[in-house]
């Protein structure tokens, strides 16, 4: 297996559901169902569905993995997936919910059952230190929004670099949701629309590389440029690692940063990523 696919192997969360696609449910699901039985299955990770549209996901009937997302009501939303589980043991194995100070990370962590992965998309327009400290210490996961479909969703470069520094530091892995349909940092349309604005949008390449180089060693002002990085060219992949400005991750490096590190991106697109990996002769 080469470096890209162990770097991106079950990386794509499947958020169709959600904006800028926007999808209904019975074409994401066979969306998803076609994604498990295509060639680039070993990208594929869950289905992202809020749990409160489980018994509409239920009637189609797909035998799906799925990341169920809390809405208003925690506790509505907990019981349904626990009714899900129970006709569907295993199905719902990872919950993501939003907190915004340590004590609303407390009350979430105690209150979603431990068995289940427990990812807390925290803000980070300030120091967010804090905040993974305290879903470090309830055994959670941290998820960081990194873009959306209007140019002010969007962190700057630097306070996604002080959240990976901050989830390094609490030793907790992280996922990461939103404007991430492209391998480099760019200008892309935030939609498809055709008369769509545009705006810079990191690369998922970019953020993986970043956040694995970082436990590598990799020190906060290149991890920076690296966020920043557009050339194709610099990223060097090869069967046996990866290279950036002559620093290089081997296979062992990829696959520790992937278990303990940064360990997916959501998307409304699992297609959209694919094929321009292989615009750029990456795939």
């Amino acid at each position: 297996m080469s470096a890209l696919h162990t770097l991106l192997r079950e990386s794509i969360d499947y958020a169709g559901l959600f904006p800028p696609a926007g999808l209904g449910m019975a074409q994401v699901v066979a969306n998803y169902s076609s994604y498990r039985a295509g060639p680039h299955a070993w990208a594929l990770g869950r289905l992202v569905v809020p749990a409160s549209r489980l018994p509409e996901l239920e009637a189609t009937g797909g035998d799906l993995r799925i990341a169920a997302l809390l809405g208003t009501d925690a506790a509505g939303d907990l019981e349904r997936i626990r009714e899900f589980n129970r006709r569907h043991p295993g199905a719902v194995d990872v919950v993501e919910a939003k907190a915004d100070s340590p004590e609303a990370v407390e009350r979430l962590l105690t209150r979603v059952p431990s068995q289940l992965t427990r990812y807390v998309e925290i803000p980070i327009a300030h120091d967010p230190a804090p905040l993974a400290a305290a879903v470090a210490k309830r055994g959670g996961r941290l998820k960081v929004r990194t873009g959306g479909i209007t140019a002010d969703a969007f962190p700057s470069a630097a306070d996604l670099l002080r959240f990976l520094h901050a989830a390094r530091e609490a030793a907790v892995p992280f996922k990461a949701t939103a404007g991430l349909h492209h391998p480099l940092r760019a200008e892309y349309r935030f939609t498809y629309e055709p008369d769509s604005s545009c705006g810079t949008m990191f690369g998922f390449l970019n953020l993986f590389l970043a956040a694995a180089l970082m436990a590598d060693g990799l020190d906060d002002g290149d991890a920076e440029r690296l966020l920043e990085e557009r050339d194709r060219e610099a990223l060097r992949f090869d069967a046996e690692g990866v290279e950036w400005d002559g620093r290089r991750l081997d296979l062992a490096a990829i696959r520790h940063a992937r278990e303990s590190v940064i360990v997916s991106f959501g998307s409304c697109s699992f297609t959209e990523p694919l094929g321009d990996l292989q615009s750029l002769g990456l795939l």
